[in-house]
């Protein structure tokens, strides 16, 4: 059985892993632009710019095709688990999330006068939109292109393409 600290000399995984945390602090930035002030809560939320799924799935789909190659088995598995994790994000979890909303406002307005009803509020913001998953998704592909077994990176440090 191999040693389980070798997981950590796995590239492919390491730099999915970065594209993860990266997008996640992304998320600090570009939240601050948004609505001048500072969030912490969305470095641990879901939804977002950009998207961490898109990030991490496709670094992860970029480095399995890097290392097993473009017309391999594995790039295939890894290009449509990228694929139905993105479409989640931005089509079931986005839908999800309107729906959320709805029954918050409903909510609100019944229980206005009395409020009966003490159940948490839903969480709304859950999915991404288009452009957030797109940009999640450029920025993974970036992360592997750059640190990935066969990245720029890699090479400028003198490792083996």
């Amino acid at each position: 059985m191999q040693d389980f600290g070798s997981i950590l000399h796995n590239n492919v995984l390491m730099v999915a892993f970065a594209a993860t945390i990266v997008a996640q602090l992304l998320k600090l930035p570009i939240e601050y632009i948004k609505n001048r002030k500072i969030n912490i809560r969305v470095l641990v939320g879901t939804g977002g710019m950009p998207s961490s799924h898109s990030a991490s799935v496709t670094a992860l789909a970029a480095g399995v095709g890097q290392t097993k190659g473009w017309d391999g088995v594995e790039f295939a598995i890894a290009t449509m688990f990228a694929i139905i994790v993105m479409y989640d994000a931005a089509g079931v979890r986005q839908a999800a999330g309107k729906q959320a909303r709805i029954l918050n406002q409903i909510i609100d307005e019944l229980f206005q006068e009395n409020p009966v009803f003490n159940e948490k509020r839903l969480k709304e913001l859950l999915g991404h939109t288009p452009l957030q998953v797109i940009a999640g998704s450029i920025l993974g592909v970036a992360m592997a292109w750059m640190f990935g077994p066969s990245g720029l990176m890699l090479q400028a440090w003198g490792g083996s393409p």
